[in-house]
């Protein structure tokens, strides 16, 4: 499990750490790492490297102090652009500034038109909590402008660990570095990986800074990964047939909304659902010409009693589409439940009680505007807090959330909790959100637990999208009907991995 702690645990281990070791023992680790990072950054050349580390005011500073001091030891070029009156940092971060005036390196007091084999931002950590203004924002509007790889200590200065805004996002004054890569200490932070996180943070490695397991308490937050979700994956038998793999409907298709509901339609085929419905609202197709698999039919006409319920793709928010969705929220069925079906629901409370009750999983697919107005809340307000908008949704609905964007949330009623790694901008474009929920809809057809199609469904959607990208089909004009073909790729490439790893586990 790669576990996820917010800032006010990692203080609280810190703290009773440090109780038991010499002054300074954390610091000189975090610089150790930190040098380590750069040195693998640079190919582990110094000697060819010219460094710039920008030190800030606090502790932060310190492990940058300590860092610069070791990478001049080992060979490289090193200037320190030291951004604190040196008396007032504190008593740690003095120690290192003193070790730091001894290593063959320099101190500049302005930052040179230069260009740098590496960047080190170690201007503020987990601390901070006001927007950066000023000679500050100056400074790091230059370091973001360099374009050359860019390694920030602990968290990138200006972003908040906890919730992945920018610290005093108001559009005017928030500015934080934007880094190649990130070494965070102690352990991995939530804000690194969802809102600007990913963006601002790159790639991160944490290192743990030599702290036993044992002070680390239990954890309700993790990062997404297949560990979560492989064991719903079954090898499929010579004896089976399309009743073994369930039924999917896909309630929407309003009219002029065709293309989401065979979108998800096409995604529950593809992703393994032994029948497929595409139940329309609107004018019903006489058949899919691309998929004439699909079973398109009437909303009127559907039995949902055997079915998996995709609700919501192409609904529209007409009294007929209501009145169908009432229809599925009264059935014992598993619902996934995205756009019109979410919007439907936060404009009456009863619909949403109804949730709430169902007696079967439910899985809710909104974005930040869906999910607010699930809420009675703004997108700006769930985008503040994402965590806490996901976990308020899934205590208050008794569902499986996905709260989809940048660093994608799935939260479950119990406070569980998991960011989503995978995915890029490609997938902002109309339609992928159709491809999630028929591809959450299929895995649970399948018999996957809701908690795992969730999990496997965001992470192989987004995964999806990188690998295409990756072989150049993105992220400019990435359609979502690209997706459908990568997902069963990725999909069917985990069936042998679960299967290899269980015959191979002792016994």
């Amino acid at each position: 499990m790669h576990a996820l702690y917010k800032v006010a645990t990692i203080r609280a281990i810190e703290q009773a750490e440090m109780a038991t070791l010499p002054a300074g023992t954390l610091m000189q680790r975090a610089g150790a790492a930190t040098a380590q990072a750069a040195l693998r950054m640079l190919a582990h050349k110094p000697a060819a490297a010219t460094i710039l580390v920008l030190a800030g005011p606090g502790n932060n500073g310190g492990d940058a102090l300590d860092a610069a001091a070791r990478l001049a030891d080992a060979g490289a070029r090193v200037s320190v652009l030291l951004c604190a009156e040196p008396d007032r940092l504190p008593q740690d971060a003095q120690q290192a500034l003193q070790r730091a005036r001894l290593a063959p390196m320099n101190f500049i007091t302005t930052l040179p038109p230069a260009h740098w084999s590496l960047i080190i931002d170690g201007l503020f950590g987990i601390g901070l909590m006001r927007p950066i203004e000023g000679a500050m924002r100056t400074l790091i509007t230059r370091v973001n402008e360099h374009g050359g790889p860019l390694l920030a200590i602990d968290v990138p200065s200006g972003l908040d660990a906890d919730t992945g805004v920018i610290v005093g996002g108001d559009g005017i004054n928030s500015i934080a570095i934007r880094a190649t890569r990130t070494i965070t200490f102690i352990a991995d932070k939530p804000g690194l990986h969802t809102g600007f996180g990913q963006e601002q943070a790159g790639t991160v490695d944490v290192a743990d800074l030599d702290i036993g397991p044992d002070r680390f308490p239990p954890t309700t937050m993790q990062l997404s990964a297949p560990t979560l979700f492989t064991n719903a994956i079954r090898r499929r038998s010579q004896a089976s047939h399309k009743g073994t793999y369930g039924e999917v409907v896909v309630l929407g298709g309003g009219d002029g909304m065709t293309g989401a509901v065979l979108l998800a339609a096409r995604a529950a085929l593809l992703a393994g659902a032994g029948k497929t419905f595409a139940a329309f609202v609107g004018t019903v197709p006489s058949h899919d010409a691309l998929h004439p698999e699909l079973m398109c039919r009437s909303a009127a006409t559907v039995d949902y009693g055997t079915s998996v319920i995709v609700a919501g793709p192409g609904l529209g928010q007409s009294d007929p589409a209501r009145g169908h969705l009432l229809q599925a929220l009264n059935t014992d069925r598993p619902l996934v439940l995205d756009a019109d079906a979410l919007n439907l629901i936060a404009a009456e409370p009863d619909l949403k009680a109804r949730v709430a009750r169902h007696p079967a999983p439910v899985i809710l697919t909104p974005h930040p505007l869906e999910a607010a107005r699930l809420m009675g809340s703004t997108a700006g307000t769930v985008q503040a807090d994402r965590l806490h908008a996901a976990m308020t949704l899934a205590r208050d609905c008794n569902a499986i959330v996905v709260l989809k964007g940048s660093g994608t949330i799935i939260a479950r009623p119990d406070g569980q909790l998991a960011i989503n790694p995978t995915g890029n901008p490609a997938l902002a474009s109309g339609g992928t959100g159709d491809v999630l929920a028929g591809l959450c809809g299929a895995l649970l057809a399948q018999g996957w637990p809701a908690w795992e199609a969730a999990t496997g469904a965001v992470w192989l959607h987004g995964h999806a999208a990188d690998v295409l990208v990756k072989n150049g089909h993105g992220p400019v004009g990435l359609t979502a009907s690209e997706l459908l073909l990568q997902v069963r790729r990725e999909l069917n490439r985990l069936v042998p991995a679960t299967e290899l790893s269980s015959n191979e586990a002792p016994g």
